[in-house]
């Protein structure tokens, strides 16, 4: 038969205050201390266990999107927290399929209040070196190629994989604490490793990025070093002395160099220039090249904006768009479009370490 449970504490400290609660409720003996023991840490056992299912990834998915990524990577991208996945129907890693999706989250908070998403899919751009990148891009090259944006990351698939074909990682919901480019650069690396594998096609493993360029900022043309090209300076427009433009260029030129000309408030932009470096850039083949543009250069594609001049022994592309009379034009930033592509080949071949485009 259980003694009355005794005073075992002299003092005021937390162990009589304790004490003294449980004999005002009634638990007197040590059998019924001991019960009300076990339930206590069954409760905090049970909130434990909770608290660990809603912070943590515990019981959750080692890999997310049938492989596209593993819980570890999309943690170091995305910040920790419970991983879940949505696939819409005919998803698979290889698949090309605009709508076949699989979108990765990473929750956190004890109610889910945080919520950042990756969204995973194969993205081609055929008939274009036009690049899946801005000159605010982050880019990264040296094997593994492709860029770093606020809102999403790309790289290009390993080579023997079809060409202008790419890994693009979408990003949504609240954004992680701190700068985590070099991370997102690993995740849609190994994503797009992921989906040559799945596509049986690719001649080795790709390298992981080993580093990130520089974000560029909007600033003022320099009419005189267009986009930062030594000897891009073609003649500008009746309107262009007034300050009113702006240009931002990528600060890196592999795998894909671009630049953007436009007004200094918010708008589309007037003139577009890329170089891509990469063959894997885009799906224009050389030898679908049509007829000769501007020295060696020859046009490619449908759209007049591209031409491919031999560099090195690689094919090199160049893509130059403007918008109608507002970029080219008696009324627009530059006068003479003939000029401008050929001051671009030979600003840009040189920039890029080719052999004298134009001659």
């Amino acid at each position: 038969m259980d003694e009355p449970h005794g005073e075992t504490e002299t003092g005021g400290g937390p162990l009589r205050c304790a004490d003294d609660a449980l004999t005002r409720r009634g638990f007197t003996t040590r059998r019924l201390r001991l019960r009300a023991a076990a339930v206590i840490v069954a409760i905090a056992a049970g909130v434990s266990g909770v608290l660990l299912y809603k912070l943590t990834n515990v019981l959750g998915p080692d890999t997310v999107c049938g492989g596209a990524a593993t819980a570890d990577r999309l943690h170091a991208a995305l910040g920790p927290g419970r991983i879940s996945e949505e696939k819409s129907d005919g998803y698979a890693p290889g698949a090309h399929d605009r709508t076949a999706t699989c979108v990765a989250k990473v929750s956190s908070g004890l109610f889910g209040v945080s919520e950042r998403t990756a969204s995973f899919a194969l993205q081609v751009n055929p008939d274009e070196i036009a690049p899946p990148t801005a000159p605010d891009a982050r880019l990264f090259a040296g094997g593994s190629a492709g860029a770093v944006l606020p809102s999403r990351a790309w790289a290009l698939l390993p080579e023997g994989c079809p060409r202008g074909m790419r890994a693009e990682v979408g990003l949504g919901g609240d954004t992680a604490d701190g700068d985590r480019g070099q991370e997102l650069a690993e995740l849609v690396v190994a994503y797009a490793d992921t989906a040559a594998r799945a596509k049986g096609c690719g001649t080795g493993k790709l390298p992981a990025p080993t580093g990130l360029s520089a974000a560029a900022a909007p600033q003022p043309v320099d009419f005189g070093k267009v986009c930062g090209l030594p000897g891009l300076a073609p003649t500008r427009g009746p309107g262009a002395d007034g300050g009113g433009y702006r240009q931002q260029a990528t600060t890196a030129f592999a795998p894909v160099w671009s630049c953007e000309i436009g007004y200094a408030t918010a708008g589309s932009p007037l003139v577009s220039l890329a170089i891509a470096t990469d063959p894997r850039a885009t799906g224009l083949d050389p030898k679908d090249a049509r007829t000769a543009a501007y020295g060696r250069a020859q046009w490619i594609g449908a759209s007049g904006h591209n031409v491919v001049a031999d560099c090195q022994g690689r094919p090199t592309y160049f893509h130059l768009d403007w918008r109608g009379g507002a970029g080219v034009g008696d009324r627009g930033v530059f006068t003479d479009g003939d000029e401008l592509w050929r001051q671009f080949l030979t600003a840009g071949g040189k920039a890029v370490g080719c052999e004298p485009i134009v001659p």
